[in-house]
């Protein structure tokens, strides 16, 4: 009888609806943004990751990011991203925040 009980208290708990919230709040803004402005002097040099963090540090980003020739990247936008795209050499080519 108790695991006739027990049964018909989980079924019955399954189809209870459930309530719905409101909207989730949305993310707080990013507080760091980038500026690739102060890097031009970093252009022809060799990547490595002694400049990566005068990179970051300079531009204000919050994550770098290494694009190489041929490289698949994603296309969602990132206003603290530093994209550091380089040859194939490994020499930096240009920077774009996003």
């Amino acid at each position: 009888m108790k695991i006739l009980l027990a049964a018909t208290l989980l079924a019955s708990a399954a189809c209870t609806p459930v309530e719905m919230r409101g909207e989730t709040p949305a993310a707080s803004p990013v507080a760091a943004t980038c500026s690739a402005d102060s890097l031009g002097d970093l252009v022809g040099k060799r990547a490595s990751d002694a400049r990566a963090d005068v990179m970051q540090t300079r531009s204000g980003a919050r994550t770098l990011r290494w694009i190489a020739p041929n490289t698949a990247v994603t296309m969602d936008f990132r206003a603290d991203r530093l994209n550091v795209y380089v040859d194939a050499k490994g020499r930096i080519e240009r920077f774009t925040c996003a």
